[in-house]
């Protein structure tokens, strides 16, 4: 699948974020604010997923 500078530019954008929040889950391990970055990483999982997904259906250079 052909995608567009956009779509990489949006993925890189919440990968960056996702791969912050997960180091930091990892580094506070068992404590509050390690347990929040964890959970704020998997939402920002599916809202990647969403916002690529509605991307891909509306970017004639992508769909």
């Amino acid at each position: 699948m052909k995608t567009c500078r956009r779509f990489i530019n949006v993925r890189a954008q919440f990968e960056r974020e996702i791969n912050f929040m997960l180091a930091h889950s990892q580094r506070y391990e068992g404590r509050p604010s390690g347990k929040s970055s964890a959970k704020r990483a998997a939402s920002a999982k599916e809202q990647m997923a969403r916002a690529l997904s509605t991307h891909v259906g509306r970017c004639p250079e992508c769909g």
